[in-house]
């Protein structure tokens, strides 16, 4: 059984009915619980733990320390193209933006790239196109990985769903680890959010992460897009869709993210938008529930926030990004994904990590010592 049948198992307005009709009593129960699972997730979503948010902060901190330590990984989005045939209404990349510059960085740029990263410090990047893939070819991205993989110790990728067997190839070719947003859990909504497209296919993206723990990725990112639905729903989904790879794709790191939408190109504005403190409770609320599942935080969120959210449960960040094609090592004049809010210097994160009493860690992993 997939993801895909688990899921339908589920009515979204059902699990936004029982959150609403959480107590505080639950709220209590759930955070006296050993171990919460997923129905506990549901109190610690709800309105009611509102009232418990410093509680829950407190201990999302001091499991966070248990099981990672006060270490926080760092690296680096590479985008190679910006490229794209889906229509994405949230997207700066959306194929209907005729005005916006398109480029694709050859295999020699995108290396050059990659050198100006290391410099930096990064020894983790992770490579980012759009659905492209008559531009993204399999012999382009080996390409870009033959002059990448001398110069990072882990190379992932965010890139349009593929089978299993092309998976296996780009572990072969030295790719670590991919990431896969589902954007939004609810089909119906999912649908009016992807109205054109390869990514139309709901099924198709929802069962992309099962693919990538099949393949063998050493790690395998998700999370919803908050802002197309009801974060509190969305919260509960991809616990439980964390669940579902926990303990069929073991193997595999598991990880969430937390992207959250603002206002972008073509003048899309978030149908269900997220607040600071909305966004804290969710972090919270899933770190109690999935201990050991790493949380990534983006350059989406400005300085101030993305620091009061190191110590409650965030064991990886991105610094010093940038969303479109080139502009680390030279300015390309493509379109970017969308605005950063952080715009610090890697350099600059690292230091408030270590006087928040957290060690910047650019090379957490090598696959040299796994052979």
């Amino acid at each position: 059984m997939s993801f895909a049948d688990v899921i339908r198992t589920y009515r979204g307005k059902d699990v936004a009915a029982e959150i609403g009709h959480r107590s505080r009593a639950d709220v209590e129960r759930a955070l006296a619980a050993p171990a919460p699972g997923l129905d506990d997730l549901l109190s610690l979503l709800s309105p009611a733990a509102g009232a418990f948010l410093e509680e829950m902060a407190q201990r999302a901190h001091r499991l966070t320390v248990q099981r990672f330590g006060r270490v926080m990984g760092m690296f680096a989005p590479l985008y190679l193209s910006n490229v794209c045939t889906n229509r994405c209404v949230y997207c700066g990349f959306n194929a209907a933006y005729t005005s916006l510059a398109r480029v694709t960085l050859t295999p020699e740029k995108a290396a050059r790239e990659g050198a100006a990263l290391r410099a930096l410090g990064f020894r983790s990047v992770l490579l980012l196109t759009g659905e492209a893939p008559h531009i993204v070819t399999d012999r382009y991205l080996k390409q870009v990985l033959e002059l990448l993989r001398p110069r990072f110790t882990s190379i992932g990728i965010e890139m349009f769903p593929m089978t299993v067997q092309r998976y296996r190839e780009l572990i072969g070719q030295g790719v670590d680890s991919l990431t896969v947003f589902q954007e939004t859990y609810d089909e119906a909504r999912y649908g009016r959010f992807h109205p054109a497209g390869r990514k139309g296919d709901y099924r198709w993206r929802l069962e992309t992460p099962e693919r990538g723990g099949a393949a063998g990725f050493r790690r395998v990112g998700i999370g919803p897009l908050l802002g197309l639905s009801d974060w509190r729903v969305e919260g509960f989904f991809v616990a439980l869709h964390a669940s579902y790879l926990l303990k069929n794709y073991w193997q595999s790191q598991i990880t969430v993210s937390f992207p959250r939408l603002c206002s972008a190109a073509g003048g899309f504005a978030p149908p269900a938008p997220v607040g600071d403190r909305d966004l804290v409770q969710l972090i919270c609320g899933l770190r109690l529930v999935l201990p050991d599942v790493g949380f990534t935080l983006s350059t989406r969120e400005s300085p101030l926030l993305r620091d009061h959210l190191i110590p409650l449960g965030i064991t990886v960040m991105s610094a010093g990004s940038r969303t479109e094609p080139g502009g680390y090592a030279h300015a390309s004049g493509g379109g970017a994904q969308f605005t950063v809010a952080d715009g610090r210097s890697p350099g600059a994160v690292a230091e408030v990590l270590r006087r928040r009493g957290y060690e910047p860690v650019w090379k957490e992993w090598d696959a040299a010592l796994a052979s």
